[in-house]
């Protein structure tokens, strides 16, 4: 396995895959791996030759009161986890690598980045834009592989992909939970054992909404409530939104669900390390009313 830290030997390594007629993928990752991203990493194997992983913590995704210093580095385990996951190479940048001194070039997504996460987080999704931008220009794969639990950022990065002629195919790979339905993350490593157990209630909510659809509600507002009375059972936790939106341009629901409707989750817990801002997402499929159904 290749661990690759400058931008140049990225490309010429890329370019000699390519003039091979290997097909590259990329699975691009901030480290702390867990079994989320090696699924990302399993998806990668069945659509390409070869396969590289990034790591690279991106300080311009937080904010000034984020956890960047807290976020853990796990470096040691993660190549370890690569090699036995069978990832040809890890691209390691340093930080002056990708933002060199006077770095002043962003690249940033409009509409889709304003919602959810983008509202109460400034910059954040500039920072993310920016960040996979220059990684998928440094490695110059035939494809990246990103996960649906981050739901937001793969709409955006699939809209910075169309927009911008990069010839990267982006791939979403699905949500990978812990027994208990959480979903895997590198920041649940933040949490203590009590917030932990609250974390179960993100899942919880999730599943409640989806039974109520698949008993036949469709109204957004009662479909919100039933997502709040769950919330409401963790006591060390702040929903930082729970709302339902269009899965592909994140606008809001309708007032009556009529087809698939992301319903997305941010709840920040009060761990005894400071706070831990988890997110998670389904897409809930109302089925059809009688008057929705054309007539025979």
């Amino acid at each position: 396995m290749h661990l690759i830290h400058s931008v140049r030997e990225a490309q010429a390594r890329s370019d000699a895959l390519r003039a091979a007629g290997r097909r590259l993928a990329v699975v691009p990752t901030m480290g702390c791996l867990h079994a989320g991203h090696r699924s990302l990493v399993d998806e990668a194997h069945r659509r390409a030759d070869a396969v590289w992983l990034t790591i690279f913590v991106n300080p311009t995704q937080f904010g000034p009161d984020e956890d960047f210093e807290r976020y853990p580095r796990t470096l040691e385990a993660d190549l370890a986890c690569c090699r036995e996951a069978g990832v040809d190479a890890v691209f390691l940048p340093p930080v002056e690598e990708l933002y060199p001194d006077g770095a002043q070039t962003w690249v940033e997504v409009a509409e889709l980045t304003r919602p959810l996460c983008g509202r109460d987080r400034p910059g954040h999704f500039r920072g993310v834009t920016t960040v996979v931008a220059k990684l998928l220009l440094a490695t110059r794969p035939d494809l990246a592989v990103f996960g649906e639990k981050d739901f937001q950022q793969l709409a955006v990065i699939r809209r910075l992909a169309r927009d911008l002629p990069l010839g990267v195919e982006i791939v979403g790979a699905p949500i990978v939970r812990e027994a208990d339905g959480v979903a895997l993350s590198s920041r649940n490593a933040l949490l203590d054992p009590e917030t932990r157990r609250e974390a179960r209630v993100l899942s919880r909510a999730l599943e409640a909404a989806e039974r109520a659809v698949a008993a036949g509600e469709r109204r957004r507002a009662a479909l919100l409530r039933v997502v709040a009375q769950e919330l409401e059972k963790a006591p060390r936790a702040r929903v930082d939104y729970a709302e339902l939106r269009d899965p592909e341009r994140l606008e809001p629901a309708t007032e009556l669900l009529t087809g698939p409707t992301l319903l997305a989750l941010a709840v920040v817990f009060a761990a005894d390390g400071g706070p831990v801002r988890l997110i998670d997402n389904r897409v809930l499929t109302p089925h059809p009313s009688a008057e929705d159904r054309p007539c025979s």
